[in-house]
């Protein structure tokens, strides 16, 4: 009899830090901080409301929240985050079910490494 091995997926996560360094050179590290701290709360609501239509299987307007969640992800430089976004969106939008549960599983993947990742580089600019 074989052995089962349990895969356990480890997402890279890329980030351009750049676009937070000019956030706090535009704004000042004050403002910045407040602005960014707001957006990254925005953006994890934004994942928590889009789960929840998931998990409900209610994908009405779920295409243009993913949207929502790229590009505020793309803004704060979560190129990865906003990469992976956008492929659930395009599997949604030609509804493949199968490649979206599979981005789907990899966007909560992401986006729990991005956010955790994020707040530790925000500390960096503080």
């Amino acid at each position: 009899m074989a052995e089962i091995a349990t895969l356990r997926p480890r997402e890279a996560v890329r980030q351009d830090v750049e676009a937070i360094a000019e956030i706090y050179r535009n704004l000042g590290a004050p403002v910045a901080e407040q602005m960014v701290t707001r957006a990254l709360g925005e953006l994890a609501l934004t994942m928590a409301g889009i789960a929840e239509k998931v998990r409900a299987q209610d994908l009405r307007d779920l295409s243009r929240q993913l949207g929502r969640l790229g590009r505020l992800a793309g803004d704060l430089g979560l190129s990865s985050l906003a990469a992976v976004a956008e492929d659930a969106k395009t599997c949604l939008e030609r509804a493949d079910g199968t490649a979206f549960s599979a981005v789907w599983a990899r966007l909560l993947r992401v986006a729990e490494r991005s956010l955790a990742s994020e707040q530790g580089m925000i500390d960096q600019f503080i």
